[in-house]
């Protein structure tokens, strides 16, 4: 439980560590621009929802211990290169491969816990990994904070001893688990018409506000974006083993679950990002402070984590994700009301604050879940396809943002606000929609 909560863990905080940290990385290369250095983020989102999905499904033919020790691997080396980076384009292209790894990692990580752990204990320890996953969201701005006063290389750097401890205990503890000898090899051109569906889709999203969201290149974008999932859909339905197999949407959980990822995911992406963002920039905090202020959202999400399965185990699934997703758009309602140009952190921000570390406490780990109620060989595939809805919603929600804030008015994150308020609402009903009709 520990390595692959560690490893979870390290994969995804470094999605959002990085956000505080890119006025200091834009200084360290004299001469870039705004939207050059934004490639540091855009690279790792891009890279990383478009091989989610092919990684989990060639690790469950290859084998899972060994895709997740590779990831690790090759998560920890590219993070040495970006921690000594002497240029930024050297800096985005380990990012990049560095997304590579962790995609390698997540849906593995949680691949392994069911053949690891009892059918009685699957709740507790997949409420725990998923509890890991949401503290690392939260966590990202305090920790870039404090580690940007510092030098933002830190950022990267961490993660290299972790990531020896991880290989080393990994290699000694995890079993080894993969599909029969003479399993249909994954089809090549579902696993590309994906690839490209997904990075076409967050690129075009990413690059949207800066470009217009009318610009040619854009709806260029977009329109191969559709092409590419509708080759990835008609292989889904017609290839003997296409990466992403019709099955996984056969049960309802699932599919309120894939779908209410991606809406939370897009509300709790502008969460993140907004308030690091209104604190610099409206309130001119220092990054140190602005991801101090953030630590009450990830310490909340850590008391709910750690009893994420006796709550699922009292009230199921859908009760707590539903009041998580609620609790963000209640936030979001709070920040319009309370949150003005004049600093009051205690009155405006914190309230909000202690409502998003609910939501991400509470929503992520029963959404999570849903890849336990799967047939085990299917549950890697599954988990990632899980992570790559939350990582397209993430990217949007990053995209509506900064399309919503082009100069750092409250007007414009009320509008940012509203948005997420109403991603929290969607993702609700996505999930009473969808609910089993009948509770195992």
């Amino acid at each position: 439980m520990a390595v692959l909560g560690a490893v979870a863990f390290m994969a995804q905080l470094d999605f959002f560590v990085v956000n505080v940290a890119l006025d200091g990385i834009g200084q360290s290369f004299p001469g870039t621009s705004v939207a050059s250095v934004s490639w540091i983020l855009s690279a790792y989102a891009i890279v990383f929802a478009a091989v989610l999905v092919p990684a989990g499904r060639i690790a469950d033919h290859w084998g899972r211990k060994k895709m997740l020790l590779s990831g690790v691997a090759l998560f920890t080396l590219t993070s040495a290169v970006a921690a000594a980076a002497p240029s930024l384009g050297v800096l985005v292209g380990a990012r990049a491969l560095q997304a590579v790894g962790a995609a390698m990692i997540v849906p593995t990580s949680l691949g392994l816990l069911y053949p690891s752990f009892p059918k009685r204990q699957h709740t507790l320890v997949v409420g725990l990994w998923a509890g890991v996953g949401a503290i690392a969201a939260s966590a990202g701005p305090p920790v870039g904070g404090l580690l940007v006063t510092l030098d933002w290389r830190w950022i990267f750097l961490i993660n290299v001893p972790v990531g020896i401890a991880t290989l080393v205990a990994g290699a000694l503890l995890l079993p080894e688990v993969r599909q029969p000898r003479g399993a249909a090899v994954p089809d090549a051109a579902s696993a590309l018409a994906l690839l490209l569906a997904v990075s076409l889709l967050v690129l075009a999203t990413v690059q949207g506000p800066g470009w217009g969201w009318t610009d040619l290149r854009t709806v260029a974008l977009f329109a191969a974006a559709a092409l590419a999932a509708a080759a990835t859909v008609e292989r889904t339905l017609r290839a003997k083993a296409p990466v992403i197999e019709k099955q996984l949407f056969a049960g309802r959980q699932f599919t309120a679950a894939t779908a209410a990822l991606f809406l939370f995911s897009a509300g709790f992406a502008i969460v993140l990002l907004s308030t690091a963002l209104f604190m610099q920039e409206v309130w001119h905090f220092s990054p140190l402070r602005a991801g101090v202020s953030i630590a009450p959202a990830p310490l909340t999400s850590i008391a709910f984590a750690l009893n994420a399965g006796p709550i699922q185990h009292r009230l199921g699934h859908t009760a707590p994700a539903v009041t998580g997703t609620l609790a963000m758009a209640l936030a979001a309602g709070y920040w319009i009301a309370a949150v003005h140009t004049t600093p009051d952190y205690w009155g405006g921000m914190f309230p909000g604050l202690i409502l998003v570390g609910l939501a991400g406490g509470l929503t992520q780990a029963p959404l999570f879940a849903a890849a336990g109620t799967l047939a085990p060989e299917r549950a890697t595939t599954g988990s990632a396809v899980l992570n790559m809805s939350r990582q397209i919603g993430s990217a949007v929600g990053v995209a509506l943002l900064v399309a919503l804030t082009p100069q750092a008015t409250t007007t414009g994150f009320d509008h940012a606000w509203s948005v997420q308020a109403g991603a929290g609402i969607a993702a609700a009903g996505a999930l009473l929609a969808l609910r089993p009709r009948h509770t195992p």
